[in-house]
């Protein structure tokens, strides 16, 4: 990025905001409130994406098998956010937007392909978790960050920096050195074959999560043309209701609906537990969502990817101490492999942030 690049993001970033209808209690903000509002988005979403996959393991440990009810409880959770959302002004589009692209078909539009691609996002996501152990699902899954950098390039039009290449190179070593371990701790046991389609399935997963979210991104700039906060609730709940439909209709379509009252009944833990694993993973995955939503609108949806792939190199270490996963030489040379390439994502970031605060600084001279 160039001194005129960094005009030019300086220039969007002020256009961006005056067009964005900010709460008066956050333009009162000062910067030290900032930076508390900021951390505090950032434990929630890496302590809720945490526990949503420890509770996810943990349904599969004691007897649960629905692969369908763990895609529901990824998004079922979403009628929280409508409290927030309340309590926001609702978001408004440019006469120019709302005449050509932000008519109700296009939103129609918007939230089904995306809804569904979150639907079976989250299936795939649940399949990988079925046959993989917690810590190995989550080392795979950081793999999003390589793939969001590819899409970035050629959705989004982001440049392919050097640290940024070696950014992918990095999480791929590591995705792939971690699908090449013997996981004695997966659920699988001495299957090599469901080893692998967990593998495939979560980092499959990772990659149409990566490019839900450069679409998403592409949304909002190029045909909603509003990046508000009410905006993003708004998405966030529509999508995710449209992504909740279809893991209902596969739940009644595989039929493993008639199933689950004797998977409740014979859960280890007993029904109450059952019952309160299923409620804490759905209300854990909303209370990531709010996490990454507050950074999206306090810093950017970049900063936000990047945290929720930090919160998927902290699971390991969490399901280690929890479930007594093994520390596999494997993953003991995948993990730092991993955080590496997500130091170089980061440090590539904090340049670019620092060639646009000094084009504002510059700016203000």
């Amino acid at each position: 990025m160039d001194e005129e690049e960094a005009m030019l993001l300086l220039k969007e970033e002020d256009e961006g905001r005056r067009g964005t209808s900010v709460p008066t209690q956050l333009m009162k903000l000062n910067r030290s409130q900032w930076w508390i509002l900021v951390f505090i988005s950032i434990f929630f979403l890496i302590s809720a994406q945490a526990i949503s996959v420890l509770l996810g393991r943990f349904y599969y440990n004691e007897g649960g098998n629905s692969k369908w009810i763990s895609t529901l409880v990824q998004t079922g959770g979403f009628p929280i956010l409508y409290l927030p959302l309340s309590l926001l002004p609702a978001s408004q589009s440019s006469s120019s937007s709302s005449s050509s692209f932000s008519s109700f078909k296009t939103l129609v539009w918007i939230y089904l392909s995306l809804g569904f691609a979150i639907g079976l996002d989250n299936f795939l996501y649940s399949v990988g978790l079925l046959y993989l152990s917690a810590s190995t699902y989550s080392i795979l899954c950081a793999s999003q960050l390589a793939f969001n950098g590819v899409f970035s390039y050629y959705i989004n039009s982001q440049k392919i920096t050097c640290l940024i290449f070696f950014s992918v190179l990095f999480l791929s070593i590591s995705a792939v050195l971690v699908s090449l371990d013997d996981d004695s701790n997966s659920p699988s046991g001495d299957s090599k074959w469901s080893y692998l389609i967990g593998c495939f399935c979560a980092v499959f997963a990772s990659l149409i999560y990566s490019l839900q979210l450069s679409l998403m991104q592409f949304s909002f700039e190029k045909v909603l043309k509003s990046e508000t906060l009410s905006m993003v609730l708004e998405m966030q709940i529509y999508t995710s209701l449209v992504a909740s439909c279809v893991a209902v209709i596969g739940l009644f379509a595989s039929g493993e609906w008639m199933l689950l009252s004797v998977e409740m009944e014979e859960f280890q833990e007993g029904q109450v537990i059952y019952v309160l694993t299923l409620v804490g993973a759905a209300v854990s995955c909303q209370l990531g969502c709010v996490g990454a939503v507050a950074l999206i609108f306090l810093v950017s949806s970049l900063f936000s990817n990047l945290i929720s792939t930090l919160s998927l190199i902290v699971t390991p270490l969490a399901a280690i101490a929890v479930f007594h996963d093994k520390l596999t030489e494997v993953k003991m040379v995948a993990m730092p492999i991993a955080f590496t390439g997500f130091t170089f994502y980061i440090y590539q970031n904090y340049l670019d942030d620092l060639k646009v605060q000094r084009a504002r600084e510059a700016q203000a001279e």
